[in-house]
């Protein structure tokens, strides 16, 4: 998987794991990106991320470079910008962010409607409270219908054993998942 970070994020999570994104970085251009791509091997999946990826104007030609190569293109994005621009071939993983993010409010319930079934919602939970959310939120619009649905903790705030055993207690359809690069090699920028 090749793996790019943009920076730039309009919102403000308080647990947020990325703030070394939410500005900075340094300008590059989208021939520098596909010649490292290169370098590395033309790798098959590339992840574009952030921040949030869509603030950036050149991230829509940067999606279609990488699908004209054949790659597969997955776009993680806060959910708090439409996808209507996002090609449909990109998938789309949408964080809907829940109330102990501070920044729920944010999010733009329309994307709901651009995601398919090799798409994906993602709840990264704080508490209880989170998770009662995301439970609804799940059941009102019927995401297991139509897309993926992955369940997280956010990291070292609360016990997956929790998360797992709230899921499996109401036996929902979703995949739980950790930050798996966290649990190998610790919460740092850049792993």
């Amino acid at each position: 998987m090749f793996f790019i970070r943009l920076s730039g994020c309009n919102l403000r999570c308080k647990w947020c794991d990325t703030r070394y994104a939410w500005q900075g970085g340094k300008e590059v251009s989208l021939g520098e990106i596909f010649a490292q791509w290169r370098g590395e091997g033309s790798l098959p999946w590339v992840e574009i991320t952030g921040g949030e990826p869509l603030l950036q104007k050149g991230v829509y030609a940067l999606m279609d470079l990488f699908l004209k190569e054949g790659v597969k293109v997955l776009l993680e994005t806060n959910g708090s910008i439409s996808l209507e621009k996002v090609p449909q071939e990109v998938l789309k993983i949408v964080d809907l962010k829940p109330p102990s993010s501070g920044m729920n409010q944010f999010i733009f319930w329309p994307n709901l409607a651009y995601l398919g079934p090799k798409d994906q919602v993602k709840f990264v939970l704080a508490d209880r409270a989170d998770y009662l959310w995301a439970r609804d939120v799940l059941n009102r619009y019927s995401l297991t219908v139509y897309t993926q649905v992955l369940m997280s903790p956010v990291y070292n705030v609360l016990p997956p054993q929790d998360l797992a055993r709230w899921i499996l207690e109401d036996r929902l359809p979703v995949r739980f998942q950790l930050q798996l690069h966290k649990v190998l090699w610790g919460d740092r920028p850049g792993v």
